[in-house]
């Protein structure tokens, strides 16, 4: 009897119809994640902005009662005409709340943070403050509003605050751009004054608008960042520090 020989065409049409059923499986569980994520990291902010006060550009933070829900809370951010308004976090590393939000749940969208190498104690020459670009205008995904002429030419737009439980930090913008993926501009510690100056230079030269604002040695910086596009590159702005209130 004749052994009959496999359809080789319909063997690999299967294939494909199971990789694509896979596929679209996966990408399926991975949009409802984000979006259940996303979802939760909207309802832990609302109740953390509770023990948040505004008027104008005017904060009160209770950090007592933010720290009693995550003791990693280090200080809140706000960048005008953005939707950036987060307390922020510190890890032990750079890789925890890139997958973890504020509650320390397993979390797509991560939480806003800072970098593990920075103090926060009125030392840090250039503090680092990341977030994702989570598409749907939560984290940092606003960040890239800095890339636009109508934010850039807004000088009510040019002043950064940051709040500790040491006091209320002003910062002025002085350079915004994007970049592929790199480790020099996250740099938090310098080995003297002309190693310092020289990344103040090299990052301004790479602004993207002129806001005439000079920064020194004797400057403390802050720096945010987030992924844009396909991931590869990053949306940038340093500010430096020019005026602090007592809490």
């Amino acid at each position: 009897m004749k052994k009959k020989k496999p359809n080789y065409k319909n063997i690999i049409v299967i294939l494909f119809s199971l990789i694509c059923i896979i596929g679209i499986v996966y990408s399926s569980y991975n949009i409802l994640r984000w979006y259940k994520d996303t979802n939760t990291n909207k309802n832990i902010k609302e109740k953390i902005d509770k023990n948040i006060k505004k008027d104008k550009d005017k904060f009160k933070i209770d950090f007592k009662k933010i720290k009693e829900q995550n003791s990693d809370t280090i200080a809140y951010l706000n960048v005008p005409n953005t939707n950036i308004d987060y307390v922020v976090v510190k890890g032990k590393d750079n890789s925890y709340y890139l997958n973890h939000n504020f509650n320390k749940e397993s979390n797509v969208a991560g939480w806003v943070f800072a970098d593990f190498h920075n103090k926060l104690d009125e030392t840090d020459k250039n503090i680092v403050i990341y977030g994702h670009n989570t598409k749907d205008g939560s984290m940092f995904e606003t960040l890239i509003n800095v890339l636009n002429k109508d934010w850039y030419e807004n000088k009510k737009n040019h002043k950064i605050t940051l709040v500790t439980e040491k006091g209320i930090y002003k910062y002025q913008v002085f350079s915004t751009y994007d970049i592929v993926a790199e480790d020099y501009y996250i740099n938090t510690e310098f080995k003297d004054d002309d190693e310092f100056n020289k990344f103040i230079s090299v990052i301004k030269s790479r602004s993207n608008y002129d806001y005439k604002v000079d920064a020194n040695k004797n400057d403390k910086l802050l720096t945010l960042s987030s992924c844009i596009g396909d991931g590869k590159k990053r949306v940038v702005l340093h500010s430096k520090l020019i005026s602090k209130e007592g809490e």
